[in-house]
């Protein structure tokens, strides 16, 4: 296998040459289907990067259970990389893996140690989560269990991953439970979870933001998290704006989503992300194939090379999403130690709270709203540290009915364009 050059620094050769990088979550349980994928997606039109997205079992650390899965010739969800031996999984990548296609694990646990220590035995230098992203929405592990695993899981990729290799690691904060979360506050909760694992010793990493339901709101919430990276974390560490296609109820018709890719390619490249996970057409119904995959990729590179950067001007403008995200982080970091202890503190207070989440360790006194404008608002605050940035007016609460088609919005709106 050659060995890539860092993923941050793919991605920022990629920008300079105009150019948004595009990349799935795909995952197959064989190496033969996980190979045939990312050969597909590095055959794609456009810039792309590959993944290995890991099954269930390993997510939940199982491993016996993926084990058994294997030998039984069961389907699984995911590549079982903590499951294959690394040699199996240095082949599967080896002739795949180059300085123009790195490759990424996406996992979503709170117990990364195992998948950690696979990725690097296989060559493999990024993946992605965080203390909180990858316990809130996932289950019921403590939180307090979650940083400390977390913080294990940074230091031991920063020792597994020498030099000249870069360990790189995304934050998963921008995206907490997929929608109806205010940007603010995934806003920063990315900033802080990269504050983390800078302090356990990741010197590249990037910043997750999920796209909501108003362009303009997510216009500035990717702005306020370029400027809060470039205020707060160390200069040594090197940093770039990953944006998700929208994560929550997707459009049912092939034209809804579509439409949709094509808005998130505008709105990454408008905004000065760097790369974009997307979503396919098949997302409303079932797990998609990489054909499937490879199309949403292809869509969303078209998109993006026909959109118009932004012109060069003052992005310094303080506006209602940067206000908001500034407020969390100061509450949080305002008495200084561990930002893991911090995170812990915050959410034990409830100045972190987030929205409809019911892992025990939310507060869960936090609502939204969708604003008859499209914004995402905050219905009620309990005790979160936003009275002094609030701009707008009292909003109603959500009630079930509410809910139900707030959760749709998004998909009723992209479905029904004329």
């Amino acid at each position: 296998m050659s060995a890539p050059q860092s993923f941050g620094r793919f991605v920022a050769r990629a920008a300079a040459g105009g150019g948004l990088v595009v990349q799935p979550r795909m995952g197959f349980g064989t190496p033969r289907l996980m190979r045939a994928g990312l050969e597909r997606v590095r055959a794609a039109a456009g810039s792309t990067a590959g993944t290995l997205t890991i099954d269930s079992y390993t997510r939940v650390g199982d491993l016996a259970a993926a084990g058994a899965a294997l030998a039984e010739g069961a389907a699984l969800n995911g590549y079982p990389i903590a499951t294959h031996p690394p040699a199996v999984t240095r082949e599967l990548l080896d002739g795949i893996t180059a300085a123009d296609f790195p490759v990424q694990v996406r996992h979503g646990s709170s117990r990364p140690e195992p998948i950690i220590r696979a990725l690097a035995a296989a060559g493999l230098d990024a993946t992605e989560g965080g203390p909180v992203s990858y316990c809130l929405p996932y289950g019921r592990t403590p939180l307090r269990e979650s940083v400390d695993n977390w913080a294990r899981g940074c230091e031991l990729l920063a020792e597994l991953v020498p030099a000249p290799r870069t360990p790189h690691l995304e934050t998963f904060g921008g995206c907490m439970l997929g929608q109806l979360c205010p940007p603010g506050l995934l806003v920063a909760l990315s900033v802080l979870e990269g504050l983390f694992f800078a302090e356990h010793g990741i010197g590249e990493l990037s910043l997750s933001y999920a796209q909501q339901t108003d362009a303009g709101q997510d216009a500035e919430a990717v702005r306020a998290l370029r400027r809060l990276a470039a205020e707060l974390l160390p200069p040594r560490v090197e940093w770039h704006v990953v944006l998700y296609t929208y994560m929550g109820v997707y459009p049912g018709t092939r034209a809804g989503a579509d439409r949709l890719l094509e808005a998130s390619a505008r709105l990454a490249v408008r905004s000065g992300a760097r790369r974009l996970i997307v979503k396919t057409a098949a997302e409303a119904h079932r797990i998609p194939t990489v054909a499937e995959n490879v199309r949403a990729l292809e869509i969303a590179a078209a998109a993006a090379a026909l959109t118009e950067p932004p012109a060069a001007g003052d992005e310094s403008a303080d506006s209602e999403v940067y206000l908001e995200a500034r407020a969390f982080v100061g509450a949080v970091l305002d008495g200084g130690g561990p930002v893991g202890a911090a995170l812990r503190t915050a959410f034990a207070r409830g100045w972190l709270d987030v929205p409809y989440c019911l892992h025990p360790d939310n507060a869960g006194r936090s609502r939204s709203v969708i604003d008859p404008t499209g914004r995402l608002r905050w219905s009620r605050t309990g005790s979160m540290p936003l009275a002094p940035v609030r701009r707008s007016g009292r909003v109603p609460e959500l009630t079930a009915d509410g809910l139900l088609a707030a959760v749709h919005a998004v998909a009723r709106r992209y479905d029904h364009v004329a």
